[in-house]
């Protein structure tokens, strides 16, 4: 077994095609449905929203989809990204386990986003789009459709949920250094987002109404698309190249994951590092136990039922079928904003039906804590959304040193903390707190869930 902490593939083996994990799924995905007809939705239904490239990778069953080579020469700015072995947290724990991380914090912003943030302002510059608008939470999405448009010249507006905007003024700033323009959400800018602060003025968003908002500005002008950040069929599909990379660098490793880790918000980045593992073993490959952490105050998967849902607080997009804890369910302000969404992937969801996946939740401070064990034995400071990951890791990893197992573990380190410190010095003087949220809002976003047939 090697030593070695850090593996590295070169430019010549960063992956040519996006992996589609449908073309393996024993059951197809249940449709995504128009609200108005419950009938599927069909290219035109999404035309507004979205270019044509997107809609048909949205909606592909083939296995591979080509990586157009400017978007990979794009990629080679940071791509493929290194895959390390955590040894002196292994130490620390005491462990047995070895742990391997995938880090994507080596991105312009910072974080996995970018990998599909490129490919979306390229197929959309394609398309003569000259705006974008967006939604984004903790501001990782943001900030990389803000550098993706940068390099296309694309105008791009996002807005952001309110509680993240005032908590990471930094975040927003970067943003409005590659261009953006950044808008706490919600806003007075919009037909919906006036809705919200007139019932409430001090409304902390969330990314269903941010999502909502930039919705409607989308479908009022030929000019200007919607890009998604996570949850859609072909973001997690851009995100395979996460994975895809992590297979071949634990094959230099000479060790293949017993489990595979990410954290789990609207599903990307997890889908990103997981997806590949599950259709290796769906093809009778070796099988690695998938493991989705989310945010115990806003546990999508834990907690959710697997219904038909709108993603958005405005009920403007279409149905998907998800684990969800209701469209109008709004979580409380905790710090790991990327998190903060109240459904969950239709895709991801699906696999977790299927049985290829299992899901914890943790709470805020003990993921923080995590997330200073690892900085101070690692180095890397994770941003608050990784440290769920980095805490499923050590629960592993501990689990492995009760049962004397020398397992391997792999998770997604799906970006860096640099831009929240704020965070990391509330924990420090001990005024980061376990956020809940409330159960008779929780009942109520939940009973007020579209009625949809379950033939459907």
């Amino acid at each position: 077994m090697s030593m070695q902490t850090k593996f590295l593939l070169d430019e010549s083996q960063m992956p040519r095609f996006w992996y589609n994990i449908q073309a393996d799924l024993p059951k197809p995905a249940p449709a995504v449905l128009h609200p108005g007809t419950l009938q599927p939705v069909g290219p035109d239904d999404l035309a507004p929203l979205f270019p044509m490239t997107l809609i048909q990778q949205e909606v592909s069953l083939e296995r591979e989809i080509e990586i157009p080579e400017p978007v990979r020469d794009v990629f080679r700015l940071w791509r493929p990204s290194p895959l390390m072995r955590a040894h002196r947290l292994e130490k620390a724990l005491g462990t047995p386990a070895k742990i391997y991380y995938k880090y994507e914090g080596v991105s312009p912003a910072g974080s996995h986003k970018p990998n599909t943030a490129v490919p979306q302002a390229f197929y959309n510059k394609e398309a003569g789009v000259k705006r974008l608008v967006t939604e984004t939470g903790a501001g990782q999405w943001g900030t990389s459709l803000a550098f993706a448009g940068s390099l296309y010249g694309l105008q791009v507006e996002v807005y952001q949920v309110r509680v993240s905007y005032d908590q990471k003024p930094y975040r927003r700033a970067v943003m409005e250094t590659y261009g953006a323009r950044c808008v706490a959400s919600p806003s007075n800018e919009t037909v919906y987002g006036r809705s919200v602060l007139s019932k409430n003025p001090n409304h902390p968003g969330s990314l269903g109404i941010a999502i909502s908002e930039a919705v409607e500005l989308a479908v009022q002008r030929d000019d200007t698309k919607y890009a998604l950040g996570s949850v859609l069929n072909h973001v997690l599909l851009h995100q395979t190249i996460v994975g895809q990379e992590a297979m071949e660098q634990m094959k230099m490793a000479d060790a293949w994951p017993d489990v595979v880790i990410g954290c789990a918000g609207g599903g990307s980045n997890f889908a990103g590092i997981s997806f590949p593992f599950i259709g290796h073993a769906l093809r009778g490959g070796e099988k690695s136990r998938i493991v989705a952490a989310e945010p115990a105050a806003c546990p999508s998967l834990t907690r959710g039922k697997y219904a038909y849902d709108f993603g958005d607080t405005g009920h403007m997009t279409p149905l998907s079928k998800m684990h969800t804890l209701g469209s109008s369910f709004t979580p409380p302000g905790f710090h790991a904003g990327g998190l903060r969404y109240h459904g969950m992937a239709p895709l991801v969801s699906h696999c977790k039906e299927l049985g290829l996946l299992e899901a914890v939740a943790f709470n805020q401070v003990e993921c923080f804590e995590a997330g200073v064990l690892f900085a101070r034995n690692e180095g890397i400071v994770p941003a608050p959304e990784s440290n769920h990951a980095v805490r499923a890791a050590i629960v592993e990893a501990l689990r492995c040193k009760r049962e004397g197992k020398a397992e391997n573990i792999l998770f997604c380190l799906s970006g860096h903390g640099h831009f929240d410190m704020a965070s990391y010095q509330k924990f420090f003087a001990g005024e980061l707190s376990d956020e809940s949220y409330d159960d008779k809002e929780l009942a109520m976003a939940l009973a007020g869930l579209p009625s949809v047939a379950e033939s459907a």
